[in-house]
């Protein structure tokens, strides 16, 4: 995890921003929550554990940042809330969701499959793709396992 926090700070440092302890504090509690999709307000309770004199408007701050620096993505499954994601390193483009309309469980997919459908909208409507998003809605394997087993 440290590691990751020195990149991050060359990537702040590059973009002329310095890593306070208030901006380490909330990529800590990104990395320690790496695959839980983190609001605003989860992270703002958990980077207070660490640092108790933070105020809400800093986090917030810090993740628009973050996420203008392309260190984090910021992303809505539809429930009204942002969250934000930690963007994997390398990353040319988001990863894709699978949410679960009954538990709410979010998983994730890493491998980019689009591709193919990139190639063909930037050929036929001459559009240069910079980053895509795709959120599939169904019913997780843990429902779909549980609804099977009763």
């Amino acid at each position: 995890m440290e590691s990751r926090i020195d990149r991050i700070k060359k990537q702040l440092h590059s973009a002329s921003y310095k890593l306070t302890p208030q901006r380490e504090a909330t990529v800590a509690v990104l990395l320690e929550h790496e695959e839980d999709h983190l609001s605003a307000e989860d992270v703002f309770l958990l980077v207070k554990e660490k640092a108790p004199d933070i105020g809400l408007a800093t986090v917030y701050r810090t993740l628009e940042l973050l996420t203008e620096l392309k260190v984090v993505d910021k992303i809505n499954f539809g429930d009204g809330v942002s969250r934000y994601d930690l963007r994997q390193e390398g990353a040319t483009h988001f990863h894709h969701h699978l949410v679960c309309v009954e538990c709410g469980a979010v998983d994730e997919i890493q491998e980019d499959l689009l591709v193919d459908v990139e190639n063909v909208v930037e050929k036929r409507w001459n559009f240069k793709i910079k980053d895509h998003r795709l959120t599939f809605h169904g019913i997780c394997w843990r429902c779909h396992d549980k609804e099977n087993n009763e």
